[in-house]
């Protein structure tokens, strides 16, 4: 079973998410036969799939898992367990790109008063938190709420991360973009900049984040006729 999954897991890495399912469903056939169906190998097999389906865009199906998965953690493993706040995430990150935004708050917030109790309120997870729910708000359209969120996770990723993380930079990158969607472009160009920076730092210049930060920073300060006020290693790239 173990074989089948990590098989899985290398399919889903590199997008082969119907090769990926077949694996995971034999492993979850072997688990269920052999552990029954209450253990938290199980939990996992269906959070694997789930993510699966998500990845595929088959929303109902990812979810459909994950409450099986959230079910077995919730009564093996207690209501407070990290691995409760990861589902609950997953969840609301479904709900999320479903268009279902108050779903994706009521489990992001549930994910979040986890995290805090056992991790503390420093701690790099509760910064993915704050962000996911920053980015239901902004989906909502609400723009100040949303940079409420983006600013206490990059506060908290500066923190344990550091400044040159590439954390940091999706942050300044969500900054910039609810400064965007608030009609505030020359903050929303600080941030883009800022994102940019540490992305082509971190993950060099052909990577698809960096190509997206630098194609934002660089479309934005053209409209603004703002070119020339562009780092000179930025202007320099094509």
């Amino acid at each position: 079973a173990d074989l089948l999954s990590q098989l899985g897991n290398c399919e889903k890495k590199f997008g082969n998410y119907d090769k990926a399912l077949e694996y995971y469903e034999k492993c979850l056939a072997i688990i269920l036969k052999t552990l029954g169906g209450e253990h938290p190998d199980v939990a996992t097999s269906y959070n694997n799939i789930g993510i699966t389906w998500r990845n595929k865009g088959d929303y109902d199906k990812a979810l459909e898992y994950y409450e099986k998965c959230l079910a077995i953690i919730l009564k093996t493993l207690g209501g407070e367990h990290p691995d409760v706040a990861g589902s609950y995430n997953n969840i609301g990150i479904t709900w999320d790109k479903k268009g279902e935004y108050d779903k994706a708050l009521e489990y992001y917030e549930k994910s979040l008063e986890i995290k805090l109790k056992t991790l503390g309120g420093e701690h790099p997870a509760v910064a993915t938190s704050y962000n996911n729910i920053g980015s239901a708000w902004k989906n909502k359209g609400d723009y100040d709420k949303a940079l409420e969120y983006y600013k206490k996770s990059l506060e908290i990723r500066l923190k344990t991360l550091g400044g040159e993380h590439p954390d940091v930079a999706q942050s300044y990158n969500s900054i910039g973009i609810a400064w965007h969607n608030k009609g505030d472009y020359d903050k929303a160009l600080e941030y883009y900049v800022l994102s940019s920076q540490i992305r082509f730092k971190k993950l060099g210049a052909s990577h698809n984040l960096t190509k997206k930060s630098i194609e934002s920073a660089k479309r934005l300060a053209k409209e603004l006729g703002k070119e020339n006020d562009l780092p000179e290693w930025m202007k320099e790239i094509n």
